[in-house]
């Protein structure tokens, strides 16, 4: 299974248009559960010692997901810059304060979630989506994985996610017969 999620992993350009990116963190107790020690919900995302995840998804097209090592502006950026054409796209994000960075680098809009999920076609509600998809595979079929096996884990979901509608092994049995 891991050499085939290391394959899936292989495939990770967006292109152009309109980009929805996000950040999320993966790992640990669910946020409901609470701390039975102290008697107060779990903390949730930075803080936490989950692991921290970027992610993107071209509005009908593919999605891509990186495990990072912090959610600066350097590192978001650095992703986006990876597999966007910066110069073609625009870019939708929450209002966290790390999308800044590359905002200055291409048109970017934003959207306060606390009040709206969508302003004027302005929302992450896809990439949202897809953190939804991989944190259910973590809690439910996967149940746990370590740090170093996320970034497999996350290439098989955006992998998934990419080629849902087809038969994702017709791409491995053409390419093996070639």
């Amino acid at each position: 299974m891991m050499r085939i999620r290391a394959e899936m992993g292989k495939d990770n350009v967006l292109g152009q248009g309109i980009i929805e990116a996000d950040e999320t963190y993966i790992g640990g107790k669910r946020r409901k559960d609470y701390d039975k020690e102290k008697g107060v919900p779990r903390k949730r995302g930075r803080g936490t010692a989950k692991d921290a995840v970027v992610g993107a998804v071209a509005r009908g097209g593919k999605v891509v997901a990186e495990l990072v090592s912090d959610m600066t502006g350097e590192t978001i950026a650095d992703f986006i810059k990876r597999g966007v054409n910066t110069e073609d796209a625009k870019l939708y994000t929450d209002q966290f304060k790390g999308d800044n960075d590359i905002g200055k680098e291409m048109e970017h809009e934003t959207i306060n979630r606390s009040e709206k999920w969508e302003a004027d076609g302005v929302h992450t509600n896809t990439i949202e989506g897809f953190w939804s998809f991989v944190k259910r595979a973590w809690y439910g079929s996967h149940h746990h994985y370590s740090t170093s096996y996320t970034p497999l884990s996350l290439a098989e979901a955006c992998y998934k996610d990419n080629y849902r509608g087809t038969n994702i092994f017709d791409k491995f049995r053409t390419e093996s017969m070639e």
